[in-house]
């Protein structure tokens, strides 16, 4: 059956996610582009930035401790509107303070409010997508992380230097408020959907987990966390999560600084290789999507195999970041280049290992499993900063061996994507589903 025949409002709806995590990537990393501005206007030292990074961490993993189970019980429309809007609230607050307790308070808040957004978008595409196109809807929508991180370099410079750093986080807070109008206009979960004609809604539900009676059912009841911690299949979600999810945080809230430390650029010539770092890993998501979906169409494999390879591929892709140093001595873009590439592999792991709970778990717990995950992902960064990048970088740069610190973190990215993968292999063996 073609598309035509089909019908395509699934992918408005992996639009609408795809701008939600977008504006949430915005909102996140605006601080990075103000580290510098901090240090001349508030005075914050290394120290207090990094404090500042670990309380929106602390916040976004207690979050994600409810945030899944919340989305499950409320649903993605209600739910993923909530945080939503909590979470722009929290964006535009950040402009009304001026101390690093202050900072604390409102980037906690925001934190917490933040960790509602992938819990609802993976139970959006496990509720619109089969599963044969959930990792290209995954990588769609991820891509809005991509996104968020290229639009926020190349606009929070200019907004500061024209305004002040304060409406930086007013106007990017305000993004989330214009996404709320179209959200609650433009969804509602398949079956009730106006605009889904039956030839979509079949194909939608056309997996065998979703025939009557089986584990993708919407009969079957959500299950608990106590249930959920017991499966093995969670355990190598969240350890995955644990090792690889830090990496993209140190990218997040480091790389203006990496520019600006080792080649000595000022904010606004950091953001263009911070940007293109960004661009090429949007390249990744999408790749990252599509990979497994041809080796399943065109290879004939399994859905389980071709997410394990593809993740092996990209696992493999991190690794010349070791040299992002050395190449950098020769010109800075090429630093840029292989730094590029390990985060487009990241994205492209990470479309894929969202979609291995939508592989393994029912539809109703997809939410759940997905902010365990998170919150593991969220400790992994919150230690990486406090026992790596605080102490460490303090150290180095007070000094003056500030590559020595980004030496050891671009060992720790380059070694992350193959333990997880390799921890996910022998935990998940060949099972598929878990069985309710």
């Amino acid at each position: 059956m073609t598309a035509e025949k089909i019908g395509k409002y699934r992918w408005t709806i992996c639009s609408l996610i795809f701008f939600a995590t977008t504006i949430n990537y915005i909102d996140r990393s605006v601080i990075s582009f103000l580290k510098s501005t901090f240090t001349e206007q508030l005075h914050w030292t290394d120290g207090d930035y990094a404090d500042v990074e670990i309380t929106f961490k602390v916040f976004y993993a207690i979050g994600l401790l409810g945030a899944g189970g919340l989305i499950d019980k409320l649903g993605t429309k209600i739910g993923y509107g909530l945080s939503t809007f909590l979470w722009s609230l929290a964006g535009i607050a950040t402009a009304l303070v001026n101390t690093v307790l202050g900072f604390q308070i409102v980037r906690g808040a925001l934190g917490l409010a933040e960790a509602g957004n992938f819990p609802s978008a993976i139970k959006t595409v496990a509720e619109w997508f089969p599963k044969k196109e959930r990792a290209l809807a995954t990588g769609i929508f991820n891509s809005g992380a991509n996104i968020g991180a290229i639009v926020t370099p190349l606009t929070v410079p200019f907004i500061v230097t024209q305004w002040g750093w304060q409406w930086a986080f007013i106007l990017t807070g305000l993004l989330g408020f214009v996404w709320l109008f179209f959200w609650f206009i433009l969804y509602e979960v398949p079956r009730k959907h106006k605009k889904v004609s039956q030839a979509e809604l079949d194909f939608i539900e056309s997996d065998k987990e979703d025939q009557k009676g089986s584990v993708g059912d919407d009969d079957q009841p959500k299950l608990s966390w106590i249930k959920l911690l017991g499966y093995k299949q969670t355990w190598a979600f969240a350890i995955g999560k644990l090792l690889t999810d830090p990496i993209w945080w140190f990218y997040i809230f480091w790389l203006p600084d990496f520019f600006e430390s080792m080649y000595h650029m000022k904010i606004t010539a950091a953001s263009w290789p911070v940007a293109t770092v960004y661009l090429l890993s949007t390249v990744g998501s999408v790749a990252g999507g599509w990979l497994p979906l041809y080796f399943i169409n065109k290879k004939g494999w399994s859905v389980l195999k071709a997410r394990k390879i593809s993740m092996l591929i990209y696992a493999f892709c991190v690794l010349p970041i070791l040299a992002a140093l050395v190449l950098g001595e020769i010109n800075v873009w090429l630093a840029v280049i292989v730094i590029g590439i390990a985060a487009a592999a990241h994205q492209a792991w990470s479309a894929n290992i969202f979609t291995t709970v939508s592989d393994m778990f029912p539809k109703k717990s997809t939410a759940s499993v997905t902010g365990i995950g998170g919150m593991f992902g969220s400790i992994g960064g919150i230690f990486l900063s406090l026992f790596v990048q605080k102490n460490m970088f303090v150290h180095y740069r007070a000094i003056g061996h500030i590559e020595t610190a980004y030496y050891i973190m671009f060992i720790v990215c380059a070694m992350a994507y193959l333990s997880a993968w390799l921890i996910m292999h022998f935990l998940v063996g060949k099972t598929k589903l878990v069985a309710v």
